[in-house]
């Protein structure tokens, strides 16, 4: 069955200090987003959809997008920080983008069929696209209530970054496989040989590194863009006036609502593979060896398109 890929790109990298899904990484000039793309294509996806923002567009095309529409169907949308309901407004000095919920609202025209969701900067690994394409063909997930939902689940200590702390949904995982509860962790890092992550007072507290983990790399069925639009506008209502230049709406918080009120299942998928990316700039050398490790083994050729 048709099956898209959707990759989250409107982030400019603040911590990285530049576009970062335009640091080559493979020694073709291959970028992360190439190898996620080179996977998923070979899994059986056959759309790719980039959600990047409008300011970017040229930048992006030259670097990314010339060369992906020649080996798949390749579609671009925007997220804006303007593009809300004409009842709100944009608050004074707001730079922050809104959130991985308004990226994925922005699809909401382009994508008609079950779509897998990732972040343009990660790398996955093979074995993860294959179980998550392997899934929806298997669930064949659409707009029935509960919806069918998918996650990759991520081992934590597979995920953390050498050089600073990383975000990730910590899950609750059932016996039966699928997700209870996720919590979003925005700053999550070994100390002291202990994995901890920080509350807001930064307050480090200790976390299972064994725990599951979602790195956005979700599936959801061709409803999802519509469920959303409806709760970023509570969002934008209830959320945004509490902390008007920081507040997000984030795909796991998201899903959290949606499986507390009963209206979906979220199957994890579990996968031992290794995650990488260039959250800093110091993980590029780590990122570059593990590519070049990749291709002595054969996983990927040296030239990749």
């Amino acid at each position: 069955m048709d099956k898209t890929l959707v990759i989250m790109a409107a982030g400019m990298g603040s911590r990285y200090g530049g576009l970062k899904q335009i640091e080559s990484v493979g020694p073709d000039g291959s970028l992360i987003i190439d190898y996620s793309i080179y996977d998923a294509k070979r899994a059986g996806f056959n759309k790719v959809v980039f959600i990047i923002k409008k300011q970017i567009e040229q930048q992006f095309y030259e670097a990314i997008g010339k060369r992906i529409e020649k080996q798949i169907n390749t579609e671009y949308v925007f997220q804006e920080l303007s593009d809300i309901p004409k009842e709100f407004h944009v608050p004074e000095n707001r730079e922050k983008p809104w959130g991985t919920g308004q990226a994925i609202l922005a699809c909401k025209d382009v994508v008609n069929e079950p779509f897998l969701v990732i972040n343009a900067d990660d790398f996955y690994g093979k074995g993860t696209f294959k179980a998550m394409a392997n899934w929806i063909d298997a669930e064949k997930p659409d707009d029935k209530k509960p919806y069918k939902f998918a996650m990759a689940g991520y081992i934590l200590k597979n995920t953390l970054s050498r050089s600073g702390h990383v975000a990730r949904g910590v899950c609750d995982v059932g016996q039966d496989g699928y997700l209870v509860d996720i919590n979003e962790r925005l700053k999550i890092m070994r100390i002291d040989g202990q994995t901890k992550y920080a509350l807001e007072d930064d307050t480090w507290v200790d976390v299972d590194e064994n725990s599951f983990v979602s790195m956005n790399m979700w599936c959801f069925g061709a409803q999802m863009p519509q469920e959303i639009e409806k709760r970023f506008y509570e969002f934008l209502k209830n959320e945004v006036p509490e902390n008007p230049l920081k507040a997000e709406s984030v795909l796991p918080n998201i899903v959290r609502d949606i499986l507390h009120e009963e209206l979906c299942t979220v199957k994890v998928i579990p996968t031992n593979e290794r995650w990488f990316g260039v959250t800093y700039k110091e993980d590029k050398e780590s990122v570059v060896s593990a590519i070049l490790e990749k291709i002595k083994s054969g996983e990927y050729p040296e030239v990749l398109w």
